[in-house]
């Protein structure tokens, strides 16, 4: 019996997925940082003093994801939020000395964990082959 595309691509992508943020979760824990909520706060270590709507482009978050992470981020005073001088609907995100420590304890960890588990045994060649891949199916939904 042959597989659907659906199972056999759909499924094991989410599968795969599903397993990462598993493990990353399980590893994270001792940060107490979320990978939901370390991508965020890796974005805004990369572009400081931010709006809200411009950190959901960057995270790829909805809106009400982001502000449950962003609440949660300014609790553990990882981030600051600041109204915007020029839309005072709209908040500028800053990521804070606390935030930018757990960012560059964080970044070589994770990287630790791709090279040494997550892609272990899997050439550069291969890699490309699949970021390429995964780029042509992204494209394939985006257009039209």
């Amino acid at each position: 019996m042959t597989m659907s595309r659906d199972e056999s691509i759909g499924l094991y992508a989410s599968h795969t997925v599903k397993n990462i943020i598993r493990f990353l979760t399980l590893q994270m824990k001792d940060f107490d940082v979320t990978p939901e909520q370390w991508t965020v706060l890796r974005r805004l270590a990369e572009q400081d003093g931010i709006s809200q709507k411009q950190l959901a482009l960057k995270s790829e978050k909805d809106q009400p994801t982001l502000t449950r992470i962003l609440d949660i981020l300014e609790r553990k005073e990882l981030i600051s939020k600041q109204t915007n001088k020029e839309d005072r609907r709209s908040f500028l995100i800053f990521i804070t000395e606390k935030g930018l420590s757990v960012n560059d304890e964080l970044s070589p960890f994770i990287e630790g964990l791709y090279e040494d588990r997550i892609l272990k045994g899997i050439s550069e060649e291969d890699l490309e082959v699949y970021k390429r891949v995964l780029s042509q199916i992204n494209e394939n939904m985006t257009r039209g």
